[in-house]
């Protein structure tokens, strides 16, 4: 209209439109999707942030902190308590940089690949003890070792039962000692947090066996001493039942190259033997 009345009416047209917006902001407010509009900066807005927050708490799982501690140096890990041993070594391997096939890592005995932090009973603040070194190093150690566990199985093969030998069987022949740890055949344990006790050595007499992961070293102690020895150094781990006794077993300790060098302990509790050989050796040792 060319009148000035009619531009009036085109200017009171143009204030009345947003008054028709009110009624798709209620029902945004009421939580209609079908009215969202992807053109309304602020409504997209809203409706993003929503998502944002969904997605965050289904992330969140149960941490458990741990103290890593290898080559004499501390790492702090925070890892999900449901991790397996596996993944725990994989971090480790992140952290440290030694491959998870070199690792050999402690936890009241070493610690299992395929039973999670929680199986095992970790709790914050504990802390985990990784041994092992680079590949050449442990080939050059571990390749005598290969050797030497061969010469000893076919030598025992040839030989009649080591219990029935006079060198053992003078301190079999004692008995078992009244102050041995019970025993229990057919079922394997990890390492007691105690000292292994009450057990005879060659000689006919008590010695304990301390397994002190921190510093890697099998301590031997009798009344007169204590010897602290390192488990790298330790070549072989030989054991056999004791005959009549299957719930015990007759133990060597290979100290050096030849079958000379082997320490004898007596009476050592079946369900333990298994967690001695894997504490001492290390699966890592076939690497």
């Amino acid at each position: 209209m060319a009148t000035q009345d009619g531009s009036e009416e085109v200017i009171m047209e143009t204030e009345a439109k947003p008054k028709e917006v009110e009624p798709l902001c209620e029902n945004v407010e009421k939580g209609d999707p079908g009215n969202v509009s992807h053109t309304d900066g602020g409504l997209a807005t809203t409706q993003d942030s929503s998502i944002s927050n969904g997605d965050g708490a289904d992330d969140k799982q149960e941490m458990v902190d741990l103290k890593i501690i290898w080559n004499k140096i501390k790492y702090d890990l925070k890892i999900p308590i449901d991790s397996t041993g596996a993944k725990l070594k994989e971090r480790i391997h992140s952290l440290t940089g030694l491959p998870p096939a070199m690792q050999k890592v402690m936890y009241k005995g070493l610690l299992p690949e395929d039973k999670t932090l929680r199986e095992i009973k970790i709790t914050n603040g504990a802390k985990i003890m990784v041994v092992g070194s680079t590949i050449n190093d442990v080939l050059a150690v571990n390749t005598p070792k290969e050797v030497i566990q061969q010469e000893v199985k076919a030598e025992e093969n040839k030989k009649e039962p080591l219990c029935r030998q006079k060198q053992h069987r003078k301190v079999l022949d004692k008995g078992k000692p009244d102050d041995i740890m019970p025993a229990v055949k057919g079922t394997k344990e990890r390492l007691p947090t105690v000292p292994l006790s009450g057990m005879y050595n060659k000689s006919g007499g008590k010695v304990r066996l301390t397994f002190k992961l921190e510093q890697d070293q099998l301590w031997i102690g009798t009344k007169e001493r204590t010897e602290k020895v390192p488990m790298g150094s330790i070549k072989n781990v030989v054991t056999e039942p004791i005959e009549g006794h299957e719930d015990y077993h007759m133990m060597a300790f290979q100290l050096g190259p030849t079958e000379a060098s082997q320490y004898w302990v007596y009476w050592v509790p079946a369900q333990f033997v298994d967690a001695i050989k894997d504490t001492v050796l290390g699966k890592w040792q076939y690497f």
